[in-house]
C-alpha cells in the first residue's frame, strides 16, 4: 500500500515553513486574502519521478526548484538546494492538470432549463466558488469554463480567483455562449409566453452573430464559445445537425480574431465540425461524429480536438442521480459508438487531443475519470497526460505559463502516490497540489 504523502512530507526539512503554512491557511480560511510567495524565497520539491508534461520519459529522483511563484529549474534533485525542501518520497510529480471544458457555476443535478426558472445568478456564483475549490483540490490548476447558465457569472468567478478571494484554478471563461434560435443553447425552450430576459445569447444571421461576439468580449470573455451543432443536453435541433451556417461561423471567428481572441466550437455532428474548422475555430469540443475527412481538416487547420468521453457514461448510467431528463438520455443513447469511433480516428491521424470533460453534468472533482476512458480506448497513458498538460496549454494559448514543468512557468504542480504510467487512475487520487508556489493540498 502506498504511504500517504503527508507522512512523507512532514519529515522534510522546513515543511512547517511560514510560506507553506500560509498557503495551507489560505485553503482552510476559504482564501479571504491573496497569498503570494516571497519572490526571493526558494522551495525544492523532490520526488521519485517527475513527468514534465512534454511527453518525454520521467525524470528519476527529480526536483523542481521554485523561486516565488515560478519554476526556476527542473532536473535530477542531486545538487539542488533551496530555503525549503518538500520531499515527496516515492511519489510522481506532474504539472497541474488542465480541463478545457468545464461548467463551474452549474449546480450538479439541476438541469440548466430548470435552473433558468428556479434559480438565480447569485446561487450560481456561490456554487461556482465551491466547484472551483473542488476542481483545484482534484489537481486541476487551470481550466476553461465553457459558458454558465446565467451569463457572465464565470467572469466574476475568474475575478475572485485572481484576487485570491476564492481558491480555484486559473480560468479562461466564455462569459456567454452564442447560439441560434431553436438550437443547442436556446434559453427560451418553455411556453411562448415565458421569457428569461437576462439571457441574451441568441444570434441569427451574420450581423447578430457579430454583435453577440462583440458583446461577450466587451463584457470580459477570454474567448468565444459558439454552438455549431445541436447538443445532447438540450432540445431543439439534434446533436448531429449543423445549426449555424458557414457564413455565421466565419464571422464569429473573424470578429474574435479582430479582438485577438479565438473561438471554441461546440460541435457533435460531422458537417458542423467541418464547417467550424473551415471557419477557423481553435478547438472542436465534443467532436462526437468526427470522420476521416474532418480529421484531415483539423490537422490542416492546426486546430485542437477536445473530446468529452466520460460524460456520456454518466448520462447513460447515472441519469437518475444527476436528474438528467429522459429526452437528453435518449439523445446520448442515439450517439452510442460514435464518440469511440471519432476518438480512434483522432488517434490514428495523430491529432492533438486535448483534455476536456464537461464537468458540471457530473460532479466537479471527478474530472480525472476521463483519463481511464481514453486509455481504455487505446491512448497511451503518457499521451493522455500530455493532453491535459502541454497540449491543453497550447490550445488555450497559455503554453508560456502553464502545462509543463519548465523554467519560467508558474509553479503549478501536483503529485500522486504511485506511477500514473502504470495505473492512469492514480490521477483520480491527487494528494498534493501547488499553485503559483502555494501549497493548497497535501495528504
Amino acid at each position: 500500500m502506498a504511504t500517504p504523502l503527508i507522512a512523507r512530507t512532514r519529515a522534510a526539512r522546513g515543511w512547517a515553513s511560514a510560506g507553506l503554512v500560509a498557503g495551507l491557511a489560505l485553503v482552510a480560511s476559504g482564501g479571504v486574502t491573496a497569498q503570494v510567495p516571497s519572490p526571493e524565497r526558494t522551495v525544492l520539491v523532490k520526488a521519485a519521478r517527475i513527468i514534465d508534461g512534454r511527453g518525454g520519459p520521467p525524470i528519476a529522483n527529480g526536483g523542481v526548484l521554485i523561486r516565488g511563484e515560478r519554476i526556476e529549474r527542473v532536473g535530477p534533485a542531486a545538487g539542488m538546494t533551496a530555503d525549503e525542501v518538500i520531499d515527496l518520497g516515492g511519489a510522481t510529480v506532474l504539472p497541474g492538470l488542465i480541463d478545457l471544458h468545464t461548467h463551474l457555476t452549474d449546480e450538479v443535478g439541476t438541469n440548466w432549463e430548470s435552473a433558468l426558472l428556479t434559480t438565480t445568478p447569485g446561487r450560481a456564483a456561490i456554487f461556482g466558488a465551491v466547484n472551483a475549490r473542488t476542481t483545484l483540490m482534484a489537481g486541476f490548476t487551470t481550466a476553461r469554463d465553457m459558458g454558465p447558465t446565467w451569463p457572465y457569472v464565470d467572469i466574476d468567478l475568474r475575478y475572485a480567483i485572481d484576487k485570491g478571494s476564492v481558491p480555484g484554478p486559473r480560468l479562461q471563461v466564455a462569459g456567454n455562449y452564442v447560439s441560434a434560435t431553436g438550437g443547442a443553447g436556446d434559453a427560451r425552450q418553455f411556453s411562448i409566453y415565458v421569457d428569461v430576459p437576462i439571457v441574451r445569447n441568441l444570434a441569427d444571421g451574420v450581423d447578430e452573430v457579430r454583435r453577440a461576439v462583440r458583446t461577450n468580449l466587451k463584457n470580459g470573455a477570454d474567448f468565444v464559445k459558439i454552438l455549431a451543432t445541436g447538443a445532447v443536453m438540450s432540445k431543439g435541433i439534434p446533436p448531429g445537425a449543423q445549426q449555424y451556417s458557414d457564413a455565421e461561423l466565419a464571422v464569429a471567428v473573424e470578429e474574435a480574431t479582430r479582438w485577438g481572441r479565438f473561438v471554441a466550437a461546440h460541435a457533435h455532428g460531422t458537417e458542423g465540425i467541418k464547417a467550424a474548422l473551415r471557419a477557423g475555430v481553435r478547438t472542436i469540443d465534443h467532436g462526437s461524429m468526427l470522420d476521416e475527412e474532418a480529421a484531415r481538416l483539423l490537422k490542416e487547420k492546426g486546430a485542437y480536438f477536445a473530446p468529452t468521453l466520460y460524460v456520456g457514461h454518466t448520462i447513460l448510467h447515472d441519469n437518475q442521480a444527476l436528474n438528467i431528463p429522459a429526452h437528453q438520455v435518449e439523445r446520448e443513447r442515439a450517439m452510442q459508438g460514435t464518440q469511440e469511433r471519432a476518438f480512434k480516428i483522432a488517434l490514428a491521424h495523430g491529432l492533438p487531443i486535448a483534455f476536456a470533460t464537461d464537468a458540471g453534468v457530473f460532479p466537479h472533482g471527478d474530472n480525472a475519470r476521463e483519463f481511464k476512458v481514453r486509455v481504455d480506448m487505446g491512448q497511451a497513458p503518457m499521451a493522455a497526460i500530455e493532453g491535459a498538460t502541454r497540449i491543453a496549454a497550447e490550445a488555450m494559448g497559455w503554453a508560456d505559463r502553464v502545462g509543463t514543468l519548465q523554467p519560467g512557468r508558474f509553479a503549478d504542480l501536483i503529485a500522486v502516490a504511485g506511477d500514473p504510467l502504470k495505473d492512469i487512475t492514480e490521477l483520480e487520487r491527487v494528494q498534493f497540489v501547488m499553485k503559483g508556489g502555494i501549497v493548497h493540498k497535501s495528504r
